[in-house]
C-alpha cells in the first residue's frame, strides 16, 4: 500500500506535464486526460525496478498513446474537408497580479497553433510537440517512431517550417485586447470600414458548431469576415472578456448558457485568425471561470 501511494504521489508529480504534452498533441482536453489516465493504469502495471527515469518513462508512454489516438483519428474522419474544427480551448479568466498564473499563461499555446498542429502527419506533430516544446531529444523520439533520429529531424523540421509559415502572435496581452475592443466596438457601431482596419487582409474566420452544423465553416479574408462580425454583431453585447489559451478572447454567453467561445490571434496589431468554438455539446464540457461582466451597451472595455 506505502508502494503504491508513493509511486501515486510521484505520477501527480508529473501530471500537469503529461497533460500538456496529450492536449498539445490532440487538441483536446477529454483525450489528453484519458492518455494520461492510460499512462498511470500502465505505471501500475509495470515493474517499477525496470523504470530507472519515471518522467522520461511516462512521456515516453503518453506520447505513444496519443500517436496511437492520432493515427485512428485519421483513418475514421470522414467530414467534408471544408468543415471547420476548432480544438478545445482553455478558458481562463483575465490575468491578476498572481505570477503562478502568468507563468501558466505564458507556457499556453494559442488555438490557432492548435489548428496548425492539426494539419501535420501524426509522426511530425509527436517530433515537433516533443522537441521543441518539450525538449525531448531526437534519439529519445526516434524509440517512439521507430525511425532513425535522422529522420525524426527531418519530421521535425517540416513541421516547424508550416507552424512559421503561420502567422505569429504577439505577445503583449494589453494590446491584444485593445485589438480586439476595437473589432468589439466597429462590429456592434456596423462600422464596415473600422472592421477591416481592424482585420489583416490574410485574417481566416474559423466556426465549430458541430458536425455536419451549417455554422461549420471557414472564411477567408478581411472584407468577408467584416461581413460576418457584422451579421452577429447582434450577439456581441453578451460576451465576456476572457482568455482563451492565454490570449485575448471573450466567452459569448445569455444567462447560464454559453454560445460560443471566440479566440482572437493578434498579430502586427491587426487580427490575424479569429477561431469559434460554437458546439453546444463541447462547450457544455467546458471547465469555465468565473465570466467577467458582459459587453452591455458599451461594448468591450468601456
Amino acid at each position: 500500500m506505502e508502494d503504491h501511494e508513493w509511486l501515486a504521489q510521484r505520477f501527480e508529480e508529473q501530471r500537469p506535464r503529461l497533460e500538456a504534452v496529450a492536449y498539445r498533441m490532440l487538441g483536446s482536453t477529454g483525450e489528453a486526460e484519458d492518455a494520461v489516465q492510460d499512462a498511470w493504469l500502465r505505471l501500475t502495471r509495470a515493474d517499477p525496478d525496470a523504470v530507472e527515469n519515471l518522467a522520461a518513462w511516462l512521456t515516453t508512454v503518453v506520447s505513444r498513446v496519443c500517436l496511437n489516438m492520432l493515427r485512428s483519428r485519421a483513418t475514421r474522419r470522414e467530414e467534408s474537408l471544408e468543415a471547420a474544427h476548432v480544438p478545445d480551448p482553455v478558458v481562463t479568466a483575465e490575468p491578476g497580479a498572481d505570477p503562478e498564473q502568468e507563468a501558466v499563461l505564458a507556457d499556453s499555446v494559442g488555438l490557432a497553433m492548435l489548428v496548425v498542429l492539426e494539419t501535420l502527419a501524426p509522426a511530425e506533430r509527436l517530433a515537433f510537440v516533443l522537441h521543441d516544446m518539450f525538449a525531448v531529444p531526437f534519439d529519445d523520439i526516434a524509440g517512439m517512431l521507430e525511425k532513425s533520429p535522422a529522420a525524426v529531424r527531418q519530421l521535425a523540421s517540416r513541421a516547424r517550417r508550416r507552424v512559421q509559415g503561420s502567422a505569429q502572435p504577439d505577445r503583449d496581452r494589453g494590446r491584444q485586447r485593445e485589438v480586439v475592443d476595437a473589432f468589439f466596438a466597429a462590429a456592434r457601431d456596423g462600422d464596415f470600414d473600422s472592421l477591416v482596419a481592424v482585420l489583416h487582409p490574410d485574417v481566416v474566420l474559423r466556426s465549430d458548431g458541430g458536425a455536419g452544423h451549417p455554422l461549420s465553416v471557414t472564411y477567408h479574408g478581411a472584407r468577408t469576415v467584416a461581413g460576418q462580425a457584422i451579421t452577429f454583431g447582434r450577439l456581441f453585447p453578451l460576451a465576456h472578456p476572457a482568455l482563451i489559451n492565454g490570449a485575448a478572447g471573450v466567452v459569448v454567453a445569455s444567462r447560464d448558457r454559453v454560445l460560443s467561445v471566440m479566440a482572437f490571434t493578434v498579430a502586427d496589431g491587426r487580427i490575424a485568425a479569429i477561431d469559434v468554438l460554437a458546439d453546444p455539446e463541447r462547450l457544455s464540457d467546458l471547465d469555465l471561470p468565473p465570466l467577467a461582466d458582459g459587453t452591455g451597451s458599451d461594448g468591450l472595455g468601456g
